[in-house]
């Protein structure tokens, strides 16, 4: 059983009454608009739910990942989409953190903490997503009077924040493609540099986060930009990910037990027959069985978080937590959109878009395939894996 200090408590209350009293009531306005409001995550800045994981020195507040994560649902919880800012700036400031220069980490960290940069991790290219180290975009050295610089050429596509970032942190191809993953390098981008152009995709679902394409023309980028070592840009910076994984379960958990609590009530309101719809078994044992299967992965993503913040491994669960999470709380909100009848079926409602948005997440992020595969090479190792 998880017990929460009062400190905990406390940000989880502000958490769960910031979602309730000013997220959820625009959750479907912001999905017509398409707009990321910043003077919301302004404000998520300033109530602390923004970083509240990373060290003090730079401005978080070093708490543990299982507060993160319960802050995390329960920010989801009142928009889906919205909570997606704070999982990249644990995501994210964590990175930086471990492997940016003081130049880069120093100014930027504080920032997001803040609430006054969202930063974009550019991994997926046109040519595919799941197969991550088989990267095309260039980075070549330079060196001439202005000092050591990285050109960046090439094109990165299905990236969060695509035309809404204020920097980008990509993996760009340093080396031969023979070396696959160990050719791999990490670099820290603002916006702002000369040669970034973006185009936002229409999507299904979480139109805030705009999804699109980043393309690099002989982009300039100082050495000291560079995250990590040469070369060893992916397996470092990619082990934060395990961290991101857990998260977006408890995100999906969140969106869920959303669309639960609304059909609970309305089992309890709508009348046919003469009764209470929630006197039918047909009607509530679908929604049982669907809060038994939320409670279950968010006790599996409270778990992994656990071990990650006892420093044990946590690779296989996480990947579980990241197939499970979307899976189950699609096929939740759509149980729970069903249980409203022909009133479910209606945009007003909130279920129809809480299951386009959390579709997203069995894309993004790794395929429940990948995912699968991870866990099977935690199990057998190298035999469950060919190329």
């Amino acid at each position: 059983a998880m017990v929460l200090t009062d400190d905990q408590k406390a940000l989880l209350e502000s958490a769960r009454r910031f979602a309730r009293e000013v997220l959820q009531p625009g959750y479907q306005q912001r999905d017509t608009s398409g707009v990321l409001d910043r003077e919301l995550v302004a404000e998520m800045g300033r109530l602390g739910l923004l970083g509240m994981d990373l060290p003090e020195e730079h401005g978080g507040m070093g708490l543990d990942g299982v507060t993160t994560g319960l802050v995390t649902e329960a920010l989801a919880y009142g928009d889906f989409n919205v909570s997606a800012v704070p999982v990249g700036i644990s995501l994210n400031g964590a990175i930086l953190i471990r492997h940016a220069k003081p130049a880069v980490r120093d100014v930027w960290v504080p920032k997001m903490v803040k609430g006054e940069a969202v930063i974009a991790i550019c991994l997926t290219e046109p040519r595919g997503g799941s197969d991550a180290s088989n990267l095309q975009l260039k980075a070549r050295r330079v060196t001439d009077a202005s000092g050591e610089h990285w050109v960046i050429n090439g094109e990165k596509t299905s990236i969060t924040f695509a035309d809404r970032a204020d920097a980008y942190l990509i993996f760009a191809r340093t080396g031969t493609p023979e070396q696959g993953a160990k050719g791999v390098s990490a670099f820290f981008i603002p916006a702002q540099t000369p040669g970034i152009q973006t185009l936002k995709f229409d999507d299904l679902g979480s139109a805030v986060i705009g999804r699109g394409q980043v393309f690099f023309d002989d982009v300039r980028v100082p050495a000291d930009h560079m995250l990590g070592d040469e070369g060893k840009g992916f397996t470092q910076v990619m082990q934060g990910f395990d961290y991101s994984r857990a998260l977006i379960g408890l995100q999906a958990c969140g969106a869920a037990q959303a669309s639960l609590d609304e059909a609970w009530a309305y089992t309890k309101e709508r009348e046919a027959f003469g009764r209470p719809i929630g006197q039918f078994q047909g009607v509530t044992f679908p929604l049982a069985e669907g809060e038994s299967q939320i409670e279950a992965i968010r006790q599996l993503c409270i778990h992994t978080l656990a071990l990650r913040d006892a420093g044990l491994p946590h690779t296989k669960e996480a990947a579980m937590c990241k197939w499970m999470g979307p899976k189950y709380a699609v096929d939740v909100i759509h149980q729970c959109l069903l249980t409203f009848g022909h009133y479910g079926w209606s945009k007003d409602l909130p279920h129809q878009q809480r299951l386009r948005d959390v579709m997203g997440l069995e894309i993004g992020d790794g395929t429940a395939a990948v995912m699968k595969l991870i866990i099977a090479r935690e199990r057998i190792g190298r035999t469950a894996i060919q190329y």
